[in-house]
């Protein structure tokens, strides 16, 4: 049972009923794959990340997420910062009642080769994905876009 729900420019979403929440996510690439994790929440498809905690930078959210999801540690400094997705339409509501208007800090990684992974107790699966691949995947409606964005431009 899903205890999220997310929605991106649907005028049917539910207000946010909390201050707006910044997260960091990756476009974390090998060989022209793309890295997605199935999420627990939602059992949808999405960009490895999570929340900024307020005593840390984007750059060491992405990296501790990097850690705590994949089991693997990436310097900072390794990480570049893509873009960021910021419009009001950006909706995550929770099945506990809080409803939260999201920013995302998009940043870019390309490894030379496939890491040994350990999946984290917030995701299901781990996987890299060719754009074809893709065609038949659910992908989270606020990752959706992002992705989009990166297969057109193979960069934000």
């Amino acid at each position: 049972m899903s205890i999220v729900t997310f929605y991106r420019g649907d005028p049917n979403a539910p207000k946010p009923t909390m201050p707006a929440h910044l997260g960091a996510n990756v476009i974390l690439t090998c060989q022209g794959k793309l890295l997605l994790e199935r999420r627990r929440d939602s059992d949808t498809w999405g960009l490895v990340g999570g929340g900024v905690k307020k005593s840390e930078t984007e750059l060491q959210a992405i990296a501790r997420e990097i850690r705590e999801e994949l089991g693997i540690r990436i310097p900072q400094d390794k990480f570049t910062r893509l873009a960021v997705y910021g419009e009001p339409g950006r909706i995550a509501a929770f099945r506990d009642g809080s409803i939260w208007r999201m920013v995302i800090v998009v940043f870019g990684l390309d490894l030379p080769q496939e890491p040994k992974m350990t999946i984290s107790a917030e995701s299901r699966e781990l996987r890299f994905f060719t754009k074809e691949e893709l065609k038949d995947v659910e992908i989270v409606v606020t990752h959706s876009d992002i992705v989009e964005d990166w297969f057109i431009n193979h960069s934000l």
